[in-house]
């Protein structure tokens, strides 16, 4: 059996909540491929102080799910719990860390939880050479923290547009490239050393033991971008996905699409398997994972849009029988 299944696996695991203003849903399938490499956290109301912020991610695995299932359970308390984030509070104190205490923090996070997972046995002896992208969005009641190594990809829909995107790392960007050469490496057919199609993840260890070169000047980098952005009354919802769907629709068709969804149902989970289904339907092979995250302002049910809706459905099957 190769890469891909005969025929896709359509079943989704789906979970939904709500707090700090938010709501979310989630939507994961296999789609084609031999295995579910995907993983996903969603926590609203990080433990320990930060009741009021949360924290969801996707994560894309590859050669496996080991890597990305650790992060999906432990990322988080790597990023909280490191010196770096905690930095400027003071012990008995409600003091929230500072936006670079945060920012330093989810940096440190990851280098130290892949530091971390490199000396589990099996990774350590290549019995198992997975690793995972890694997109995540950290929400305080004043900022968004948006975070990704890899090229899963995360989106904020704002007023009516798109208004930020996080930047896939790809071996054949100009930055990327320089490191990868630096390190002894070359990149062929878009991929590092002509076999990885990333170049920053967590796990990838055959890509990162060059002599002489620090975590973030290896092969592959689990090195993290963040980038925060002021919270506004605007905001209407963030999008967290995969490649697998970022392969078939881009931004702004997706915006488009979940805005429209939104307007018919108010059922998250729904809405993102709506999302999945057609991304099997325009030809997407991979693994299958979003997760929409909505503020108050995000778009509501709408009686000429359900309509509208409705109507199109019955004109679809008329034309079916």
């Amino acid at each position: 059996m190769g890469a891909f299944l005969d025929k896709p696996k359509t079943e989704k695991h789906n979970a939904h909540g709500a707090g700090n203003g938010l709501r979310f849903g989630l939507s994961s399938m296999q789609g084609w491929r031999v295995e579910m490499e995907d993983a996903h956290t969603a926590v609203v109301g990080i433990p320990h102080g930060l009741e009021d912020w949360s924290f969801f991610a996707v994560y894309d695995g590859h050669a496996g799910s080991r890597v990305a299932n650790y992060c999906s359970t432990h990322l988080l308390e790597h990023i909280t719990n490191n010196e770096d984030f905690r930095a400027t509070e003071k012990p008995g104190s409600a003091l929230e860390p500072s936006v670079e205490n945060v920012k330093s923090g989810i940096r440190t996070g990851f280098l130290k939880i892949d530091e971390y997972m490199r000396n589990f046995s099996d990774l350590r002896n290549g019995m198992d050479r997975s690793g995972s992208t890694a997109v995540g969005v950290m929400i305080s009641p004043e900022h968004m923290y948006f975070i990704n190594c890899g090229d899963s990809r995360a989106v904020l829909y704002r007023n009516g547009q798109v208004c930020f995107s996080t930047q896939d790392h790809k071996p054949c960007n100009p930055r990327e490239k320089e490191r990868i050469q630096n390190a002894g490496g070359s990149v062929m057919i878009q991929r590092v050393n002509g076999s990885l199609a990333v170049s920053r993840a967590l796990g990838d260890y055959d890509y990162k033991c060059v002599d002489g070169k620090g975590p973030t000047e290896q092969l592959v980098s689990p090195e993290p971008e963040v980038c925060e952005i002021l919270r506004a009354e605007e905001d209407e919802f963030i999008i967290l996905a995969c490649d697998g769907i970022w392969d078939v629709m881009s931004n702004e068709e997706l915006c488009e699409f979940v805005k429209s969804r939104l307007e018919v149902s108010d059922d998250l989970e729904k809405v993102c398997n709506w999302v999945v289904d057609t991304c099997l339907h325009k030809g997407s092979r991979d693994n299958m994972s979003i997760v929409l995250v909505c503020f108050s302002n995000a778009p509501k049910v709408s009686d000429e849009a359900v309509k509208k809706d409705a109507e199109l459905d019955k004109y679809l099957e008329s034309r079916v029988e």
